[in-house]
């Protein structure tokens, strides 16, 4: 397993499968564009014994493979094969009360100026989305969580915050997310929520997973 390899799968003449190369000796990385959640999920269903872990970012998919392994035909398989023949798993829905505005939500009425809405406007088109976790990055176990509507994409802050406190749920560019960690940031933060994002002591530590569904209820 050589770094750097790059290779394309096909299927018929139209269809170009996800490009992959190899990162290191166990390291795979696929570029899988807009399938990567429904690729990630249809890959946990899978028997995959060489595999020791996947990891979903934007875009694409890290594979990592146990230590001496190398890719099975059944992989090789799957990762060429088409997205919509796979069986997606659905993520668990989790509900997570936001206090929006105020001083857990400082940059809310300047978003919702920009989106030409007021403030209780802004913050029901927020919670009315059911959001989809693309993957978890930035801080252990921080959200990205696709679905937000277009009228509510913002970019970052121009100058970071300091400090920004673990819970604070805020948006990104296309993303909502909700900081697991108290830290420096430059998303613009429209609430707080209660939720512990992130505890080392649990069974499984992060909140949510990458595939898990999320709705915000206003409180």
């Amino acid at each position: 397993m050589g770094p750097y390899i790059m290779e394309k799968f096909r299927s018929g003449q139209s269809h170009i499968r996800p490009a992959w190369r190899w990162i290191s000796e166990r390291g795979l990385l696929v570029m899988t564009g807009d399938e990567t959640l429904a690729r990630y999920e249809a890959l946990l269903t899978l028997n995959r014994p060489e595999v020791e872990d996947i990891i979903p970012a934007d875009g694409s998919l890290f594979v990592v493979f146990r230590r001496g392994e190398t890719i099975s035909a059944d992989l090789r398989a799957a990762l060429a094969g088409s997205v919509e023949r796979m069986s997606v798993v659905t993520g668990a829905l989790h509900e997570i009360a936001v206090e929006y505005g105020g001083a857990a939500g400082p940059d809310l009425p300047a978003l919702a100026e920009q989106a030409c809405m007021d403030e209780a406007t802004y913050v029901n088109s927020h919670a009315a989305v059911e959001y989809v976790v693309a993957f978890l990055g930035f801080q252990p176990g921080f959200p990205y969580l696709r679905g937000l509507p277009r009228a509510l994409h913002a970019p970052r802050r121009a100058s970071p915050r300091l400090r920004v406190a673990a819970g604070s749920v805020a948006i990104g560019g296309a993303f909502t997310g909700i900081y697991s960690a108290s830290g420096p940031g430059g998303w613009q933060i429209i609430g707080h929520a209660a939720a512990v994002m992130f505890d080392p002591q649990r069974d499984v530590p992060a909140l949510l997973m990458a595939g898990d569904r999320v709705r915000f209820v206003p409180r």
